[in-house]
């Protein structure tokens, strides 16, 4: 019988790529990676992997096999939850990942919730980009988490995971009231008046910055970057200053400088909850959605 250890050692090398990836996540050696897969390859009888330059990649049956190893992990992850379900009481501990703007505003309520319906429960945050949360979740870091996308970088399914819409954001562009180059392009919108002037976006890797990126290149140019900031309050606050302008959603554009202008555009951000798949009935998990919902609802109202 294949040991579901050694399946997920394998599920993580086709999600990260080098077995020092897969290392660092599991907290393995590198050299104990490679054994266990190397026993995997001898419990199967297939070659699972073969070397290309200086990385290992996966064989058709390596592939293969990772593909149902996504689907046996899942059927474990179903009885874990079914096996909770019969307990009394939620207890231990459940680990959250979300992004700041959450954080700051539709997070807390839940929190509370969760705590005085939930006692028993030891919540933990961890605040992250939400590109960096599908590993994360699949590494057993984080139990639940927030993550979203945006018309121009819609999110990648990942077969390890499942998720569900939890809210809808309106983009706004924000600039100062004294910032040059506010007109509006007739062809390209707000943002096509502001290829001349400075853009404050996120860090390289992510969301936030891909999407300003995009969206500058949808109006035809690439954002003049003069700053970088991943917390929307010090992104307002540098606008507002007259540092140049920035592409901020709602969650993020909450009490706003005095002097930023908010303009609306079509552009949204969407974001949902994600779990390991096969975790949705799972009751800690459960309580952690209708929480969330609760209180993104009474944002949204």
């Amino acid at each position: 019988m294949l040991d579901v250890r050694k399946l997920r050692l394998l599920r993580e090398l086709a999600h990260r790529g080098t077995i020092a990836a897969v290392a660092d996540a599991l907290a393995y050696t590198p050299s104990a990676v490679s054994q266990q897969l190397a026993a995997l390859e001898r419990e199967t009888g297939v070659r699972l992997l073969e070397r290309s330059g200086r990385r290992v990649v996966l064989t058709p049956a390596g592939t293969l096999l990772a593909e149902h190893a996504e689907t046996v992990l899942a059927v474990l992850e179903r009885a874990s939850a079914a096996l909770a379900a019969t307990r009394s009481g939620l207890a231990g501990p459940l680990r959250i990942g979300a992004f700041p703007s959450a954080v700051r505003t539709i997070l807390p309520p839940a929190l509370v919730a969760l705590g005085r319906d939930h006692p028993g429960l030891e919540l933990m945050v961890t605040e992250l980009d939400p590109a960096a949360a599908p590993a994360a979740l699949r590494d057993g870091t984080l139990d639940v988490a927030l993550v979203h996308d945006y018309d121009y970088v819609p999110i990648e399914p990942d077969p390890a995971l499942d998720t569900e819409p939890l809210i809808e954001e309106t983009i706004y562009l924000a600039s100062s009231a004294g910032t040059p180059g506010a007109a509006v392009d007739p062809l390209t919108g707000p943002i096509g008046g502001h290829r001349e002037t400075s853009w404050i976006v996120g860090s390289p890797d992510t969301l936030c910055h891909l999407m300003t990126v995009r969206a500058c290149q949808a109006a035809g140019f690439t954002p003049r970057v003069r700053h970088r900031a991943d917390d929307f309050a010090a992104v307002l606050a540098l606008v507002a200053a007259g540092q140049g302008v920035a592409l901020v959603p709602r969650l993020g554009a909450v009490d706003p400088p005095p002097n930023v202008v908010l303009t609306a555009l079509p552009t949204r951000r969407r974001t949902r909850l994600a779990y390991r798949r096969g975790r949705r009935d799972h009751p800690a998990v459960t309580a952690w959605i209708t929480a969330l919902r609760t209180s993104a609802a009474a944002y949204a109202s």
